[in-house]
């Protein structure tokens, strides 16, 4: 008898807002030779687009509203809860618009990504583009990295450029990194559920070995 298949990786996405990310997942999670399951999307505004178009690719669902909690910790702790029901391997942060705890990371730790809109370690916080055009730069782009306890300081895994044009404003910008985060997001999706990328303790393992930079997309 042939043997069943081994289940895939199970990845878990956190999103809070339109989600456009989530949906690159979701298109490269139908392909059939992708390396992982999406099992899950939760929310913390009840309101967010990301939970239907979970919905339309019938993946389960789950909202932990952070207005229904005093602190971050208490926060932290729900979605922590609802997150351990599902046992993902995997946690994606898709535009998931919340600071997290060193408790919440620590037990996830080397098991979660996020991405930002910049090539780090510059920039990190919000309002990347706008800051990027105040400082001239002609290259812009975005970073995939695991989450650590150093808010956007997690070692970097993958890299795309954006060139900065003449004309661009803080929206055509966005417009365009955004367009590569779609493209960089289910690659090192895939990579992860590969089992060729790993956290170390002093960075990143590509294939068994220290990535010395991160991996980079040209300027498009």
């Amino acid at each position: 008898m042939k043997a069943d298949p081994a289940p895939l990786p199970t990845i878990l996405v956190l999103a809070s807002g339109s989600g456009t990310n989530l949906q690159a997942l979701i298109d490269a999670s139908r392909d059939r030779d992708f390396p992982g399951d999406i099992v899950a999307v939760g929310c913390n505004k009840p309101g967010a687009f990301a939970l239907e178009r979970a919905a339309q690719a019938n993946i389960k669902t789950f909202v932990i509203n952070h207005k229904d909690y005093g602190s971050r910790e208490e926060f932290d702790g729900a979605l922590m809860a609802e997150i351990r029901r599902h046992n993902p391997d995997l946690i994606v942060l898709a535009g998931f618009m919340r600071i997290l705890t060193e408790d919440f990371v620590r037990a996830f730790r080397g098991k979660m990504l996020n991405i930002h809109p910049s090539l780090l370690p510059a920039y990190t916080g919000l309002n990347t583009h706008q800051r990027v055009l105040e400082a001239g730069d002609k290259v812009h782009g975005v970073s995939i990295h695991f989450v650590t306890e150093e808010l956007d300081g997690g070692p970097v895994i993958a890299q795309a450029e954006v060139a900065v044009q003449e004309n661009d404003t803080p929206d055509s910008l966005a417009e365009r990194v955004q367009q590569q985060e779609h493209v960089l997001y289910p690659i090192v999706v895939r990579w992860f559920c590969e089992g060729r990328i790993q956290l170390a303790s002093d960075g990143v393992l590509f294939d068994g070995a220290p990535l010395s930079q991160p991996m980079r997309l040209p300027a498009s």
